[in-house]
């Protein structure tokens, strides 16, 4: 089953570093993770040197997972151009573009 996650909630960090991001990499999270998207704070997750958002660039280099910030959220907090190198930002309409060609069959917001 392909799964896209969409970050919104405050404790985003949390999940992603307690639970999906070990998950992920010792291969047991039951679902492939096909994207990411990021809301408010949880951009900051994507910023470099983060070492959350580093596990999870380097998932996202092997597995081809897209790793995806809100334009906007970016802009207001000033780090759109201190983003983990291949992360881009975007608006929905890149978010569907950007998943057009993989078959999602859950998106979960967290």
């Amino acid at each position: 089953m392909n799964v896209a996650y969409v970050f919104s909630t405050p404790n985003a960090s949390f999940i992603l570093e307690k639970m999906i991001v070990p998950q992920l990499e010792e291969g047991r999270h039951g679902a492939t993770v096909v994207g990411m998207f990021f809301f408010v704070d949880n951009n900051y997750l994507l910023v470099r040197g983060n070492p959350t958002g580093e596990r999870l660039a380097q998932l996202s280099r092997k597995t081809g997972m897209l790793l995806m910030g809100c334009d906007q959220c970016c802009y207001q907090r000033a780090i759109a151009d201190k983003l983990i190198e291949g992360v881009p930002i975007g608006c929905f309409p890149d978010l569907y573009k950007a998943l057009a060609g993989v078959k999602v069959d859950q998106v979960i917001t967290l």
